[in-house]
């Protein structure tokens, strides 16, 4: 067992891998006289009353600890690398791949491709399906994992073998019947390309995959992004508001097939399909309970959901009682992508309305670094939000979306800090959760993200 393993990195007070000496640097072997490949295996071995765990220490020796625990009680270790093992890169070179679409000089971890169906269940990201193997499948089953994302873009084989650049990307299509078949629960993507699997190839794939009902639980359709840096790619073209509605006209026909037989609307545009098209949001209902926010789907109408239904808190609570004092005016300001943008204007309007000491600055920052055809805030950078709102009348804050930031941290796309955005403003800048309630405390500085 020399070498394998999986290094410990912190023990969690009070727990049963505390008690029983495990320490930072020590290396997990086995559990029940399996190795673990990665967190998967870990989660399932332990799910045991009574465990066997073989542990290396630093200077070589090895240690079997007899546990006895609760059914799926943790024994309370972090691993230096959650996923236990190494992520897996992409096989495909997609047509419509944004990696492939950055400028260089960014951070090394941006230009990483992962298709890993395990980072599927941990994060929810989305697969190809062409980097499993029939052990991956199987491991899925066993372990009853779900859901599982999965990236379509088309259900005809040969289409997805050419928009993929993989001759095996029909044929991986089979590891959904199987998926399908063992129960698994799946939500699925297409990502749409104007003159590749639009319009009648839309058509096959959404009737084609009302077949993994209820399965399936949700597909959404998004249209793909293109940045300004693209030459030498494949040549995609933008959709034209035209484009967006017809695209909505058959996304709605098929909710309306489906839903009286499965209780679902199953099929989903995101929210940039109603910007393009000029139509208005779909009610809250329409969204199945909003499985597929991380893909934009329904993220804006759940933000005016949660706003509408925050200010009537407000109202009972006596908060919109509150007024000026000595005529003095509390000015924040806002910064958001293109998407966002109308509707966050329109919330901020019914604050100033509600709270007669605000004034509130709404600003729309376009995408310069990465092309204007791109419009969702979460690929914004800290260097054109700098360049847009400098010298404009900021008040003494800037809000700003969560999802600006890299995960966890204080970090936009291009490496600046939220620090350098401030100390180049001279402003504080305040970083709001996506909830409507969030919006409407981090206005009033009642509390901020």
């Amino acid at each position: 067992m020399k070498g394998k393993g999986h290094t410990v990195k912190k023990v969690e007070e009070g727990s049963i891998a505390k008690e029983l000496g495990i320490e930072p640097g020590d290396r997990l072997l086995q559990i029940n006289g399996e190795e673990v490949t990665d967190i998967f295996d870990y989660q399932y071995l332990l799910q045991d009353e009574y465990i066997e765990t073989l542990v290396e220490k630093p200077d070589g020796e090895e240690w079997l600890f007899e546990i006895e625990k609760d059914y799926e009680e943790d024994l309370g270790i972090v691993f230096e690398n959650g996923l236990m093992d190494e992520y897996r890169s992409c096989c495909n070179k997609c047509i419509f791949c944004f990696i492939d679409q950055m400028p260089k000089g960014m951070r090394e971890t941006l230009y990483f491709k992962d298709d890993d169906s395990r980072l599927s269940f941990l994060q929810g990201n989305y697969v190809t399906l062409t980097n499993m193997s029939e052990n991956d499948i199987d491991r899925i089953m066993k372990y009853r994992l779900s859901p599982i994302n999965i990236s379509f873009q088309t259900t005809n084989p040969d289409l997805r073998c050419r928009m993929l650049n993989n001759r095996f990307a029909g044929e991986a299509l089979k590891k959904a019947d199987l998926l399908y078949e063992a129960g698994i629960t799946m939500n699925g993507q297409i990502v749409l390309c104007k003159g590749v699997n639009d319009k009648e190839e839309l058509e096959r794939t959404i009737s084609d995959l009302t077949k993994y009902l209820p399965v399936l639980e949700s597909v959404s359709v998004v249209p793909v992004g293109l940045s300004k840096y693209r030459e030498g790619l494949y040549p995609l073209e933008p959709f034209t508001k035209e484009d967006a509605r017809e695209t909505l006209e058959m996304i709605h026909k098929w909710q309306e097939k489906i839903y009286p037989l499965h209780g679902l609307h199953f099929i989903h545009a995101s929210d940039e399909w109603y910007l393009l098209a000029g139509e208005e949001l779909p009610n809250g209902e329409k969204y199945d309970g909003y499985l597929q926010l991380e893909n934009g789907v329904g993220m804006l109408r759940l933000l005016l959901d949660e706003f509408e239904t925050a200010m009537e808190e407000a109202k009972k609570e006596g908060r919109m009682a509150q007024k000026r004092k000595d005529g003095e005016m509390r000015t924040v300001s806002l910064a958001t992508g293109k998407l966002a943008y109308p509707y966050i204007l329109s919330m901020a309007k019914r604050m100033e309305e509600a709270f007669d000491f605000l004034k509130i600055h709404v600003f729309e920052i376009v995408n310069d670094f990465f092309g204007e055809r791109i419009t969702v805030s979460g690929l914004l950078t800290g260097q054109d939000i700098e360049k847009q709102l400098k010298g404009k009348p900021l008040g003494t804050r800037v809000l700003l979306p969560e999802n600006v930031l890299r995960s966890g941290e204080d970090v936009f796309l291009d490496d600046m800090t939220v620090e350098e955005l401030e100390k180049s403003l001279q402003v504080k800048v305040d970083i709001v959760k996506s909830s409507g309630r969030d919006f409407i405390d981090a206005i009033l500085q009642d509390k901020t993200g």
